[in-house]
């Protein structure tokens, strides 16, 4: 599906990412745009054409993912199906006291929405985090508390995360769940340590 999802669905988006602190100060450390994705628009169709699943939570954007190798934003990352590095060990997203919530699933990748059977970890997005701003806007906040993502490294070279995705949880009703990207942002490099969270809070406007 190559088509510019901003100007054809009128959908777009904002991301702020925020490091806070234990005293509960926050730091702005990136505020712009996001990407919306292709898969926003095969997500839609399967729902408005009553094709694939028939669970309307099934088309609900409640899932996510981070990673650590980001690209710049351009006009060929609307056809992305996946973020370019993800993590992929589940003690990268969680410790024991770890407040979130990590699942496995597969993926959809391509414009003919295509399942690939490949493990993925997706956190979740709690339903108290996911809020109405208005009669168009939605927003979502993911929490990476102090006990998620710390001092990531990639052979044995410490690694930044510096891109996310929010995903469509199961369009075609698969067992496991095949999520879609729908949106997508790289970001500039941070070095999560456990002495603050990460704080994302991403406004979709439909």
């Amino acid at each position: 599906m190559n088509l510019n999802i901003e100007n054809e669905l009128n959908i777009a988006g904002h991301l702020t990412v925020s490091k806070r602190y234990q005293d509960g100060s926050e730091e702005v450390v990136f505020d712009d745009h996001n990407i919306i994705t292709s898969g926003m628009g095969i997500g839609l169709s399967h729902l408005f054409s009553l094709v694939g699943s028939d669970k309307i939570t099934d088309f609900q954007i409640d899932r996510f993912q981070v990673g650590v190798s980001g690209d710049d934003p351009n006009d060929e990352i609307a056809d992305r199906y996946e973020l370019v590095g993800p993590l992929t060990a589940l003690d990268e997203y969680i410790e024991e006291y770890s407040n979130l919530y990590v699942v496995t699933g597969h993926i959809i990748k391509g414009s003919t929405a295509s399942v690939a059977a490949e493990d993925n970890l997706y956190g979740i997005i709690p339903y108290n985090q996911i809020t109405r701003l208005d009669s168009r806007t939605v927003r979502f906040t993911i929490v990476l508390d102090e006990t998620v993502a710390n001092d990531l490294q990639r052979d044995g070279e410490d690694s930044l995360l510096n891109e996310i995705g929010l995903f469509m949880k199961n369009i075609k009703k698969n067992d496991p769940p095949a999520p879609i990207l729908v949106a997508y942002r790289q970001f500039s490099g941070i070095r999560k340590t456990d002495d603050f969270a990460l704080v994302f809070r991403w406004s979709i406007t439909f």
